[in-house]
């Protein structure tokens, strides 16, 4: 029995109890949850139900508990169920029935820990976003992990998710990059406020190459073809580094499509039509302080240049009328300015700030080396990329070590301990335990010792067994909690824990028969499921991280 199956089983004795008294059914929630009780002497399972309910339907806690607790002992799978306190359920499962969760797990396979949670919800996830005049740098490293861990979380709770990349490819920062690299060409120095750099010299050199005599062409011609051949070449590096990573956009939105579209003058109609548009010292605003914004935008300058501001509001209306509910921006830590302003273009639009927008903000990430910064990039100057990360530790271990705290602190990564190969190594101890079981499963093959069709789960009864098949039970919760609250850390974290209660399980239950004349029993069948269900949720945890479960390290 899994937590959920025993959650429905408490909803269920809920209001089989409330019906007998003839009270209105109507207080009860569609779901609930049962929690795993500090004190195991507790039990192995605990509910509140009873305390969340007992007034709303005129009854006491402690007295409803009595009820509740009488009918969920009469549900096969459920050895006992005792109050404490004011109206909490502890509630203790029958050995067999803990154990059938490893064939569960196994019989899911690749399933377990999906859900429906998030159901019908379309999502639009937009994380990185990084302007295309330099490499995918560290600050946008984290985010690619972290964003594209929470999609995959959020896909594993029901929701309908499109990750979307943003890109800034309008106003003068593009204009400064392709004068940069038409400077690099000519060999002079960069201009003012340029971007400096060898990959601006390799990117040159690829433009000459692929355009024949362009340097004798006119200079405003020049200007032109730098730009647009030096955008192509970089946006195509940041999808090759990305694709590297793991880390795959259903779309790449150009901010240039919102101008030369019409859609920024389609939003300033939208927004005129909720009330919130006016006029000012020949500038166009929108009256965001009407929404918690610390001071109203400009849409348009009074010399009829549009702002930033005018494009965002522009993306987020172009968004919402592509039919995503909810629009999740994950941000830089120097952005953090731009929740509020986001907040109240939504509100502007006549939507609900808390429900349709959400704006996530991520802190900065460094890199030690020798416990000394690493500070420079040999290619990019002033940054470090992320191709230069993943020569220096690889996928998987970025992709953990960057997903696996929460976003809201400073991270930083210390790439010796990050490689090495030990368990205070995070990514190292987890993958590892996912190895050990695969080799186990080979050795029981090896010897002609299967794992069959069944097994009898009412065997496993060890408080190691036991201890882990609760671990394994918690992991659709945790991918639910991670899903709702957006903290693709929790998965890992878990991971981590479970990886502790397994080599505990192990050092104390033999999974094989020792070496000598110990028979295959089906004790050891019954570890065996065990072995492999651990397997499986190693193998699908790593997953929405976007790490790899080695069978073999």
């Amino acid at each position: 029995m899994t937590p959920a199956e025993l959650a429905v089983a408490v909803l269920a004795a809920a209001r089989a109890a409330i019906t007998e008294r003839d009270l209105d059914v109507s207080a009860l929630p569609a779901t609930t949850s049962v929690e795993r009780p500090r004190n195991p002497e507790h039990g192995d399972y605990a509910s509140n139900i009873a305390l969340q309910l007992g007034k709303k339907v005129g009854l006491n806690p402690r007295d409803l508990a009595a009820a509740v607790a009488k009918n969920l002992q009469e549900t096969p799978g459920i050895a006992s169920v005792e109050i404490a306190g004011p109206g909490f359920l502890n509630i203790r499962l029958a050995a067999g029935a803990v154990g059938e969760l490893a064939g569960l797990i196994l019989r899911a396979g690749r399933q377990y820990g999906r859900s429906e949670t998030l159901a019908k919800e379309k999502i639009n996830l937009e994380f990185v976003s990084a302007n295309p005049t330099g490499p995918v740098h560290l600050g946008h490293t984290r985010w690619a992990a972290v964003g594209d861990a929470l999609g995959r979380i959020l896909s594993a709770a029901g929701a309908d998710v499109t990750r979307e990349h943003y890109i800034n490819d309008a106003g003068v920062q593009m204009n400064r990059f392709g004068e940069s690299v038409m400077a690099a060409a000519h060999n002079q120095p960069t201009p003012p406020d340029g971007y400096p750099g060898e990959y601006v010299q390799d990117v040159a050199k690829a433009v000459v190459a692929a355009n024949p005599g362009i340097l004798d062409r006119p200079e405003s011609e020049q200007k032109d073809r730098f730009l647009s051949e030096g955008y192509k070449a970089m946006l195509k590096e940041m999808q090759d580094s990305l694709e590297r990573f793991g880390v795959h956009f259903d779309v790449w939105f150009s901010e240039q499509t919102l101008h030369a579209g019409g859609a920024v003058e389609h939003a300033l109609d939208e927004l005129r039509k909720q009330g919130h548009v006016f006029e000012q010292d020949g500038a166009v605003w929108l009256r965001t302080t009407d929404f918690g914004d610390d001071k109203d935008r400009v849409l348009i300058r009074s010399n009829g240049e549009k702002t930033y501001f005018a494009a965002d509001a522009a993306y987020y209306i172009n968004k919402r009328e592509r039919g995503f509910e909810r629009c999740i921006y994950m941000l830089g830590a120097d952005h953090h300015g731009y929740i509020g302003r986001l907040k109240a273009i939504a509100a502007c639009a006549g939507d609900d700030p808390q429900r349709n927008i959400e704006v996530l903000i991520g802190q900065l990430v460094s890199l030690l080396r020798g416990g000394e910064p690493v500070r420079l990039s040999k290619r990019a100057g002033t940054l470090i990329t992320l191709d230069e990360l993943l020569d220096a530790v690889g996928v998987d271990a970025a992709r953990y070590s960057l997903a696996r705290s929460s976003t809201d602190s400073p991270l930083t990564l210390d790439i010796d301990v990050i490689t090495r190969q030990k368990n205070d190594n995070p990514v190292f101890y987890v993958q590892y335990v996912g190895a050990r079981i695969s080799s186990i499963a080979r050795n029981a093959a090896d010897k002609g010792f299967e794992r069959s069709e069944a097994y009898d789960a009412a065997l496993l009864v060890h408080e190691k067994e036991l201890d882990l098949l609760k671990a394994l039970g918690d992991f659709p919760g945790v991918v639910a909690t991670a899903a709702e609250l957006r903290e693709p850390h929790r998965v890992a974290r878990y991971l981590e824990d479970l990886a502790g209660a397994y080599h505990r399980f192990y050092d104390n239950c033999h999974v094989l028969p020792k070496l000598g004349d110990e028979e295959f029993t089906e004790t050891h069948r019954a570890r065996l499921w065990l072995n492999d269900a651990t397997r499986q949720v190693i193998v699908n945890g790593l997953d929405l991280l976007g790490v790899s479960a080695p069978e073999s390290m």
